[in-house]
């Protein structure tokens, strides 16, 4: 009995005021995502970083597995279900690439490329570029999705991108059911690596009531969220990840 309520202990190390940052985090992390489909990682690991360092990254992937799972089971009835399949199947051998690359490439080289490689997509779509969701650009935006998330934890700029302009509810399902999917082979691997330690989950079930009344709050912000706010959403956070990753290079 004593190691079962063990086992349920959050991460000893964290005091009750970073309970609080961290709960409300995961609540706004929960809400964007829940709201634009992507960018809960985006919110939460730069706090996450700093709070507990030591949740890292599992804590931020579990996140988006049950944000993903939430959304996927809210919209179910609109998940592009062969689009998120040609996306998955891009993105496994990008997480390889991803991870190629961060082995023979200086990480700030990496990282400037992603960052400005988005910046670039993000401008092209203001002055008139609008992608086609077909199986190459979904395959595409797979694969980079793959090697961004595998090199600098933000990777749905991409995804994003490539869906943006269509029916707000499709590209939530679809951004879910692709991210839920990715999510679990990436804890997966970190699970046979010893990287998905009983704290990490223990310290999220803990702050689960967050998750869902962010969760929850997004289905209301939804109600006003048409094709064109959420194009600009996704781009404008897609412009703040690449900010954020430039900013890491930047500052001491």
């Amino acid at each position: 009995m004593h190691g079962r309520r063990a086992w349920f202990r959050p991460e000893p190390s964290v005091s009750p005021a970073e309970y609080a940052i961290l709960a409300l985090t995961l609540c706004a992390a929960a809400g964007l995502q829940g709201s634009i489909g992507f960018g809960a990682g985006l919110v939460a690991a730069p706090v996450v970083g700093i709070v507990q360092p030591s949740l890292l990254p599992a804590f931020v992937i579990c996140l988006g597995a049950v944000i993903g799972l939430l959304s996927v089971l809210r919209e179910r009835a609109s998940v592009d279900v062969p689009g998120a399949g040609w996306a998955l199947a891009g993105r496994i051998p990008g997480s390889l690439l991803g991870t190629w690359l961060v082995v023979i490439l200086p990480l700030e080289l990496l990282t400037w490329a992603v960052a400005l490689s988005v910046l670039g997509a993000v401008a092209a779509s203001f002055i008139g570029w609008k992608p086609v969701a077909h199986r190459r650009a979904l395959l595409a935006a797979g694969a980079l999705s793959g090697i961004m998330g595998t090199a600098t934890s933000i990777g749905g700029a991409p995804m994003a991108l490539v869906l943006q302009g269509q029916e707000p509810a499709r590209v939530r399902g679809t951004l879910s059911a692709f991210f839920l999917a990715g999510s679990v082979i990436s804890l997966l691997m970190l699970a046979l690596a010893g990287q998905v330690r009983a704290e990490v989950l223990a310290t999220l079930a803990a702050l689960c009531p967050m998750v869902l009344a962010g969760f929850l709050l997004s289905g209301w912000i939804n109600r006003a969220i048409d094709a064109r706010r959420q194009r600009m959403l996704a781009l404008g956070f897609s412009v703040l990840g690449s900010l954020v990753l430039i900013a890491g290079l930047l500052l001491p």
